[in-house]
């Protein structure tokens, strides 16, 4: 099976996955604005609205997923999304942020801290913007 193709099983079944996700993720951070607020650096102006527009910008993402002619676009906004919001990650697991009384230790952040080039990737070739590392090697 190539993974590089467009349409390739593997690739729509990670891209619903993804989608999925970040539908959870855009409700989350509209409905329970709160852990989101309690991670957000104090650096970032306005975070209640910060927290909404994340929230509105993964719906909108999740929701371009689902668009063949928005695909590629909406990987490339969640792709950029995951590398703007890892300062909320690394500021909850470096501040120690409790949130609902408790704090999550490295068991947790170490991966999750880890794992976000990942998610940045999984956008980018679940929606089609990039076939690395899975497209067909040109030869000079």
């Amino acid at each position: 099976m190539d993974l590089g193709k467009p349409e390739s099983r593997v690739r729509m079944v990670l891209r619903w996955l993804l989608t999925l996700a970040y539908a959870y993720a855009g409700y989350r951070h509209l409905a329970t604005p709160a852990p989101f607020l309690a991670i957000t650096p104090p650096w970032v102006p306005f975070p209640a609205a910060v927290v909404d527009a994340t929230g509105i910008a993964e719906l909108a993402g999740a929701a371009g997923l689902t668009i063949p002619r928005l695909r590629k676009a909406a990987g490339w906004g969640l792709a950029l999304y995951a590398l703007c919001v890892w300062p909320a990650n690394f500021h909850h697991a470096l501040a120690h942020v409790a949130i609902g009384g408790e704090t999550l230790g490295w068991w947790y952040h170490g991966p999750r801290l880890a794992l976000q080039p990942v998610i940045i990737w999984w956008a980018l070739w679940a929606s089609g913007a990039v076939d690395w590392p899975f497209g067909k090697k040109k030869i000079p």
